[in-house]
């Protein structure tokens, strides 16, 4: 009898991993950023993993369906490889420092941040993706990175930054940072965004290595079905109203972070 109720336990708990995995995915692949967003939260809360657990288990999940998002946008040739490279890498030191802060903060302070940023992010996201400047861009659609290069590694290092604090990635961020900040069209902003997400979240995931304590069978569940869903609504993105979508996902963000607060303020014995 307690071994036919410990693997119903268990088969409902990768269920859920699975079922949050492709919300994970999903969002990655339809808007570029987003993942984490869900992803931590759902550790936490949906399946009980402790903050210093949900973090590198969350960051494992990004850079997988991020990897399995870009694949089909590869085809459409919609990733800027230089500007990849530059805004990645500017971020990979910065999140082992985001990881060593992150060692420093209680539970109820990172999930406290955590919470602030979906606000941000919510509010952003309703806002609408904004308008290509072109003030980074040469007249053949090149980036001129004399002008750019020093808001493209500021960028790049604070996205690297919240990744290891927070275990999120930096879609968010990175989107309309490629749209105002490069004046690149949105499906190419997009498709560079998930490569950045890759080279942010590996970076991240390492920091956490030494203390990253995952769980095989929750991580395997929750990566599975994130990178079918990462590949699948990849394909569909072009064919969907991106300004529908980013609305309907920011009012997910906004009620998930409104959770997220009230249970930090509501439970601090259980975050401590």
């Amino acid at each position: 009898m307690a071994r036919r109720v410990l693997r119903t336990a268990v088969s409902a708990v990768l269920g859920l991993a699975a079922l949050f995995g492709l919300g994970t995915g999903a969002a990655l692949g339809l808007v570029g950023g987003g993942g984490s967003i869900l992803a931590l939260p759902a550790l936490v809360y949906g399946l009980g993993q402790p903050v210093s657990q949900a973090v590198p288990t969350s960051l494992l999940v990004v850079a997988a369906s991020a990897a399995a998002g870009v694949v089909p946008r590869l085809r459409r040739g919609e990733v800027r490889w230089s500007i990849a490279a530059v805004f990645g890498g500017a971020g990979i030191g910065a999140a082992f420092a985001g990881t060593a802060v992150g060692r420093l903060l209680p539970d109820r302070v990172l999930l406290g941040l955590f919470a602030s940023l979906m606000v941000v992010v919510g509010i952003r996201m309703l806002r609408g993706n904004p308008e290509p400047r072109g003030a980074c861009t040469t007249g053949d659609g090149d980036v001129d990175w004399r002008s750019c290069l020093p808001r493209t590694l500021a960028a790049g290092l604070l996205v690297g930054f919240l990744t290891g604090l927070l275990g999120v990635g930096g879609g968010f961020v990175i989107v309309p940072a490629l749209i105002w900040l490069l004046g690149l069209p949105v499906p190419v902003a997009v498709g560079t965004s998930l490569v950045i997400l890759v080279v942010n979240a590996a970076s991240g995931l390492a920091a956490h290595l030494e203390q990253a304590r995952l769980d095989p069978a929750v991580s395997g569940a929750f990566v599975a079905t994130a990178l079918a869903a990462g590949l699948t609504s990849g394909r569909l993105a072009g064919r969907l109203d991106a300004r529908q979508l980013s609305r309907g996902f920011a009012t997910l963000v906004l009620v998930v972070a409104a959770f997220v607060a009230v249970q930090t303020v509501a439970t601090p014995g259980a975050l401590a």
